[in-house]
C-alpha cells in the first residue's frame, strides 16, 4: 500500500459488489479499498469480516467527506443513474456497473455531467479483460482467420429461479456486456435485428444481430434458463474458424468460489488446456490455442492511473453511451420485429 494509492468506496455489498468488484479493487496496483457504502445491516457484517479495515457507512457522502477518491456503484440497474450522478455532484469520479444505464438519453446525460464536473467516469466492462477474450483478440491479431464475416457469442446459462428483478432485465444486463465486446473488436453498427422472450424488463432469453459498419456481423444471444449452453464464441473468417466451448471465464469461477487475484497472484485468470479454444484453418485442420490470462484487476490499475494523470481510464464513457444505443435498438426490434437503422 502507497500513499499514492487511490481511495475506493464501493456502494452495494449485494452478489455484485461482494464477489465482482471488492475483491478485483484490493487486486489491482495502487488502488485501496477503503469504505464499503451500505444501509443493510447484515451486508455491513459481512463487509467488515471478509474486508477487515475497510471502513463501512451508510452513504456516498459520509464516504467522499472521509477521503473516497472514486465511487462505485454496484447496485440494482434502477438505482445506477442517481447514484452515478450523486456522486459526480459530491466532486467523486465515478465506476458505474453494467447497466451503465436504463437507455440511452439517461447515459448521455450522466456522461454530460461527468464532463461539465471535471470528473473521470468509466462503465466497468470488465469482460474486456476475459481471458476468452484477449485469446480472441490475440487470433484476430494474427490474421490466421483470413477477413472476419461473422461473430457469434453467447451469455447462456441455467438457473432454476426467473432473473432478479433487480438487474434491469436480461437484455439490459447480459446484453450490455455481449454489445460491448462486438462494439470494442468490430466497431459501430449499423443495423439491429433482435428477438426476445419475455416481457421487456423480465426476459428469459433474447438474440441479436448485429450489422458493423465494416461488415461483420454479430449475433449475440443470452439466456437465462438454458441447460445445454451454447459455445461461449465463434468467430468465422474467410480463411478459419476460432470457437471457445467454455461457457464463461474462469475469474467469475474463482471470486464466487472465494478465491481473490490478491491471494492468487501470478497465477491469477489462468485457464487449464481443456478450456482452451480451438482453431481450424486449411481444410479443418484444428489446434488448441493457449489462453491468455483473464485480467480483470487491470481494469482497476487503469483507473487509478488515470486519476493519478499518469494515463485513460480503461474503458470511455461514451462507450456506455453507444452501447445502449445498441440495447435499446434491440429492445424495439424486439417488441416491433423490425429492423433498425442506426447512424452512429
Amino acid at each position: 500500500m502507497s500513499s499514492r494509492d487511490v481511495v475506493f468506496a464501493l456502494v452495494g455489498y449485494g452478489g455484485g459488489g461482494r464477489f465482482f468488484h471488492a475483491p478485483v479493487v484490493e487486486g489491482a496496483v495502487g488502488t485501496r479499498l477503503g469504505f464499503v457504502v451500505t444501509t443493510n445491516p447484515d451486508r455491513a457484517a459481512l463487509a467488515r469480516a471478509e474486508h477487515p479495515g475497510v471502513e463501512v457507512v451508510g452513504s456516498t457522502a459520509e464516504a467522499v467527506a472521509a477521503g473516497a477518491e472514486v465511487v462505485v456503484v454496484s447496485t440494482p440497474a434502477a438505482t445506477h443513474t442517481a447514484l452515478t450522478d450523486e456522486a459526480l455532484d459530491l466532486g467523486a469520479h465515478v465506476v458505474c456497473d453494467k447497466p451503465f444505464a436504463l437507455d440511452a438519453a439517461a447515459a448521455e446525460a450522466t456522461v454530460q455531467r461527468a464532463r461539465a464536473a471535471g470528473r473521470l467516469l468509466s462503465p466497468y466492462q470488465n469482460r474486456r479483460w476475459d481471458s476468452d477474450l484477449l485469446t480472441l483478440r490475440r487470433v484476430l491479431a494474427d490474421g490466421e482467420l483470413g477477413d472476419v464475416v461473422r461473430f457469434e457469442s453467447a451469455f447462456e446459462r441455467w438457473e432454476p429461479t426467473d432473473p432478479p428483478a433487480a438487474g434491469g432485465g436480461l437484455l439490459r444486463d447480459f446484453g450490455a456486456h455481449l454489445v460491448d465486446q462486438a462494439l470494442h473488436l468490430f466497431g459501430p453498427v449499423t443495423a439491429v435485428a433482435a428477438q426476445s422472450r419475455g416481457a421487456d424488463g423480465a426476459e428469459l432469453e433474447f438474440r441479436l444481430q448485429l450489422t458493423h459498419r465494416d461488415g461483420v456481423r454479430s449475433e449475440l444471444s443470452g439466456s437465462w434458463k438454458q441447460p445445454v449452453p451454447g459455445p461461449r464464441f465463434r468467430l468465422t473468417g474467410t480463411a478459419g474458424t476460432f470457437v471457445v466451448d467454455s461457457p464463461m471465464d474462469v475469474q467469475e469461477e474463482l471470486l464466487v468460489a472465494g478465491r481473490t487475484p490478491r491471494g492468487d497472484g501470478a497465477a491469477w485468470g489462468s485457464e487449464p488446456p481443456s478450456r482452451w479454444g480451438a482453431l481450424a484453418v486449411g481444410g479443418g485442420q484444428v489446434r488448441r490455442v493457449p489462453s491468455e490470462q483473464g485480467r480483470w484487476p487491470d481494469f482497476y490499475t487503469a483507473f487509478a492511473a488515470a486519476v493519478r494523470g499518469e494515463g485513460p481510464v480503461p474503458v470511455e464513457a461514451s462507450d456506455a453511451v453507444r452501447t445502449c444505443r445498441v440495447v435499446d435498438a434491440a429492445r424495439e426490434a424486439a417488441r416491433t420485429g423490425e429492423v433498425v437503422r442506426l447512424t452512429d
